[in-house]
Parts: C-alpha cells; structure tokens; sequence
C-alpha cells in the first residue's frame, strides 16, 4: 500500500481532523530525518510508517477512559506508541497527560523536539527504568516493541503503585509470552487482535497477583 492509501486507511480509522493528519506527517518527517542517525525504526518500516506503526499504535485509544488522567509509555524509543496516542489525545480533547521513558538520551532528546514542535501534552523522561530506584503511581502504562511479558509484569509489580490498566503490544511470539508469565502471575486481561496483523494481539491487564 502506497503513503496516500495508508492515509487514507488510518483516517478511516480514527477519524481525526486534517489538522492531527498534518501534525502526524510533521511527526513522520521528523521521525525520518532523525531516523538516519538514530536508528529509531528499521529502515524496512519506513514506506510503511502510518499501518506499521501510527495505526498500530493508536488502536488502544478507544479503550482509554476519560478519567484516566496520566500514562507511561515504557521504553517510547521512536515514540511509539506516546506519541501517536498524544496526537490522537490532543484531536479528540483527551486529558490524558503522557510521559515517555527512554533510557537512550538521545533518542529522548528527539521525542522532547516532537513534544515541542507539535505542542502535545506529554514529556520525556531520561530514565533506566530498570536501574534507577523509581516508585511510580499512573493511571494507564503502555508497552509496545518493549520486552518480554513477564520481564514487563515483574516491572510494573515492583515499582508501580496504584495503577488501573496496562496495554501491552504482542507479537507473533504473544501466545507464548502468555503462557511463559502465567506461570508465575495470575493475569486478569482483556485480549484483541491488532488491527494491523492479525498474528499480533493487545491486551488490557487489569490485574495481576504473583502465584
């Protein structure tokens, strides 16, 4: 599928305004240009950037709920998905404040250039969220092209308090990731097929309790 057709498909999507298409492409041109000394996607994604990445991302918007009022995105990289749900936030008049993670200082400098340039409710946090002795009380967290599931629930059990939903992005390998983390949590969770793959799945834990 060509650039306009994928356009054209992820506005089918979301519906947004042609103000938020252009907001996107001003991302993606970034994204690109940055893209050349980061590495921030494989150069083998770029012609495919608005399915690949854009409408993957942003398909969990629907089952945000207006009360929640803050997220992380865990280990953002490129800004997936952060950025693209703050684009999508800001065009439906979403409250949501967004707060990237990225060990790579870099690769945040790049997404606070995104933030600025674009006026999105969000920031980027120069943070190992691995190392660094963190206590974090957010509504929604995210992960997307992170790590492997029960590395994410073992992560979000030891330094988050308070949490009411996490999204987690599952490739083709999630059936197993699945399998491999009930072993050792009981995971209450909500599982649909990607819009863009239908290999991929996102699910919405609500709650999880170590066996």
């Amino acid at each position: 599928m060509d650039r306009s057709g994928q356009i054209t498909t992820f506005n089918r999507f979301t519906r947004v305004s042609r103000e938020t298409i252009t907001s996107l492409k001003k991302y993606e041109n970034l994204l690109i240009k940055a893209n050349k000394n980061l590495n921030l996607i494989g150069s083998s994604t770029i012609k495919q950037i608005w399915i690949r990445h854009f409408l993957d991302s942003v398909q969990v918007i629907d089952f945000i709920d207006k009360n929640d009022k803050t997220m992380i995105d865990i280990g953002s990289g490129a800004g997936f998905p952060g950025l693209v749900l703050a684009i999508v936030a800001k065009d439906r008049k979403i409250p949501l404040k967004i707060k990237l993670i990225e060990k790579s200082p870099k690769k945040v400098k790049f997404l606070k250039n995104v933030i600025n340039e674009l006026h999105l409710n969000a920031e980027a946090l120069p943070q190992n969220i691995f190392v660094e002795p963190l206590k974090l009380s957010e509504d929604v967290f995210v992960a997307r092209a992170f790590k492997p599931l029960k590395i994410i629930l073992e992560l979000i059990h030891s330094k988050v308090e308070n949490w009411k939903k996490i999204f987690i992005f599952l490739g083709k390998t999630g059936k197993s990731e699945l399998l491999q983390a009930s072993k050792m949590w009981d995971i209450e969770y909500k599982q649909r097929v990607s819009v863009t793959n239908d290999d991929s799945t996102v699910i919405e834990i609500n709650k999880i309790r170590k066996k």
